[in-house]
Formats: structure tokens, sequence, C-alpha cells
């Protein structure tokens, strides 16, 4: 009798305890599986000369000379905790944490766009774009530094990985534009500091995709991180070496080649967007509350730049998955953004009696994440 009270009078409140569940269930089982691509980008540095996506392996250099597996889910989950602690920070500076709210927090936080499928991609370097994402939300915007402060957060993401160009720079970009131009005005000196920030990013973009291409032999490449693994003998975790040698060109024929099982997913990423329509509208309701006319012209023009790169991903990269997700984390990020500018009046908020809206909240909950290429 007890329980089923406080089911009636708490759903949300018991939506966030299941949510803790799913994220423990969903941990569990990534740390069962073989960390492919998370492993060898643990190994590759710059022992060749500069090379893409090796940032993040020449840091694990520079503190170990062999790496064991079991590090792609410790430096992982701390990436994940910083994460997730990061954005309940943030969460409760732009909205509280009183009950009115919480039917906004459990479709973001309990998404399986968001936490749940960074669990799963557990050491991919997606995480790292949103991290860097949620920092600038969460430090001022008030000189010139917080310019600077997002250009060094998007070159190192390059350096992460090129695709961040596209898949978390954008946000970068809008949040930077949101929270400090927007406020500040466009003066010379941020014009030049904007400009020069794009150019800087764009040139770092060039030099890994067409110059950071692996140049000695692949059984050279290999054996170098053959000698840094932990236990030699895991030698298929090497499998996936053959991408520091794989052109622009053979990425978007690999991806067109599986264009149509791919598109197949098509209608279950529309159903995982349409679950969330009480988040969008919120999220309409607050751009038409902007005071300023142009300020709604520029979120619109954000949203349509950051969903032309996910589009341009989609044609070169058959992560479908990654991208839904990671394209609706962006989004989340930006509503954040949205809610710091200046409104006219208060937007309505997502009905937490709605009958509808639990029964949406319920399912968003339940559904563990949305995977990698193709939906689960």
């Amino acid at each position: 009798m007890a329980l089923n009270l406080f089911i009636r009078e708490n759903p949300w409140r018991l939506m966030l305890a299941v949510n803790v569940a799913v994220f423990v269930g969903v941990f569990l089982h990534k740390i069962t599986l073989p960390p492919f691509v998370p492993y060898i980008h643990l190994l590759v540095d710059y022992h060749f000369g500069f090379t893409k996506r090796a940032l993040i392996g020449a840091i694990v250099a520079l503190c170990t000379a062999k790496v064991p597996v079991w590090l792609v889910f410790a430096l992982g989950g701390a990436v994940w905790l910083s994460t997730a602690g990061l954005f309940v920070r943030l969460f409760k500076r732009t909205f509280g944490f009183d009950d009115a709210h919480l039917p906004l927090f459990v479709l973001m936080a309990g998404s399986p766009f968001f936490l749940k499928n960074f669990m799963h991609t557990l050491g991919h370097f997606d995480i790292y774009g949103c991290l860097f994402a949620i920092c600038l939300l969460l430090i001022p915007a008030r000189s010139l530094f917080y310019v600077l402060l997002a250009t060094l957060f998007s070159m190192i993401l390059v350096l992460i990985h090129h695709i961040h160009l596209l898949m978390y720079v954008p946000t970068i970009a809008a949040i930077v534009v949101l929270r400090y131009y927007l406020a500040q005005g466009v003066s010379r000196p941020g014009a030049i500091a904007g400009i020069v920030a794009l150019a800087a990013t764009g040139i770092l973009f060039i030099a890994a995709q067409f110059y950071g291409t692996m140049a000695v032999p692949d059984s050279e490449f290999a054996g170098h991180l053959h000698g840094r693994m932990a236990d030699p003998s895991r030698t298929n975790l090497l499998s996936f070496s053959y991408i520091w040698y794989q052109p622009l060109s053979k990425e978007m024929l690999d991806t067109w080649a599986r264009l149509p099982s791919n598109l197949l997913g098509i209608p279950v990423f529309a159903l995982l967007i349409w679950l969330h329509s009480p988040l969008w509208r919120y999220f309409s309701k607050l751009i038409a509350a902007l005071a300023v006319d142009a300020h709604r012209r520029v979120v619109f023009t954000a949203i349509a730049i950051v969903t032309l790169a996910y589009l341009v991903m989609f044609v070169i990269v058959f992560d479908y998955s990654r991208w839904i997700s990671n394209w609706a984390v962006c989004l989340f990020l930006i509503l954040h953004a949205v809610k710091m500018l200046p409104a006219s009046r208060e937007a309505a908020l997502i009905s937490t009696d709605d009958r509808k809206t639990m029964i949406f909240g319920w399912i968003v909950t339940l559904i563990p994440r949305v995977g990698i290429v193709r939906p689960f």
C-alpha cells in the first residue's frame, strides 16, 4: 500500500531511482564486452610523429609504458562520472531541483540518448565534447578569455578525434555565441578572436584529417601498439589499427555501402525523438519566450548549423546511433544556454501530472541505451 502511494504521488522521483539502477546495469554489461576501439585509442600516441586520434593515448603514455585493458573502464568511468556530476550541477544552477522541474531533468538525464548511451559507449571520445561544453555552460562568459578557452577546448577535441569538428565544436561555438557574443556584443577584438578561433580549429582539423595518417608500414605500427599492451596475448584488440590508414574516401564508401541497412533504423530513431516531445515542446516555449527577436533567430540558426553538421557526419561515418544520440545531447546543452538568455516571460514547464507525459517518462527511463551503429 505504501509503495503504491509513493508511485502515485512521486512517479518522477521513482523514475530517477530506476534510472540509477539502469546506469548500473548498463555498466555491468559494458565491462563484459571487449573494448576494441576504446582500448586501441589508449595505445596510439605520437611515437611516429603527428597522428590523428592520438592525444588521449599520448597522455596515457606519459603516465605508463604498459596499458592494461581495465584502464579503458577506469578512465572512461571517471570521465562519465565527471560529466554526470557537472550536468547535475548545471541543471541545478539553470533550473533547480524542485518537483516542478523533475520531468525536465528525467527526460534529459534519464534519456537513452545521454548518460545511458555514454555508459554504453564507455571509452569512446564522444563524451569529451559533452564534458567541455558543460564546462563552458558553467563558467562565467564575461571576457575574451571565454572565447580563447572555448577555442582551446575545440582544438583539444580535434586532437582527440577530428570528427569532433562536426560533433561538438559547432555546439561549443553556439554556446559561445549565445553566452558571450549576445551578452557582450560583437566588438572588433571579439570578432577578430572569433575569426582566429574558427581558422585555428579548421586548420588543425585539416592537419589531422589529411596529414595525421600513419606513415609507417602497418606491421611496424602494430608492433609498437603490441609493445604498449600490458597483456600482449590479446592481439584481437588490435584489429582496428587499420583506421589510422583509412582515407576519408574509404570511410565514405563504407558508409554508403551500409546505408540501405542503416536506414532501417530511422523509424526507431524517429520514435525515440518523439518520446522526448514534452522536452522539445518546452524548448520551443523557451525560445518563444525570449525577450529579443534577434536572439530567437540566432538560436534557430545555431540549431540548424548543429543539425547540418550531424547530417554531414551521416554521409561520412556509419555510427548512426551515436550520431543521433549526440545530436540530441547537443540540443539539451543548447537548451541550457537559451535558458540563460533574457526572457520576456516564464515558459510553461512540463506538466508533472499529465498522463501521457508520465508514460513517455517511464518509457524513456526504461530504455537502457540507443547503441553505436544500429538502434539497440
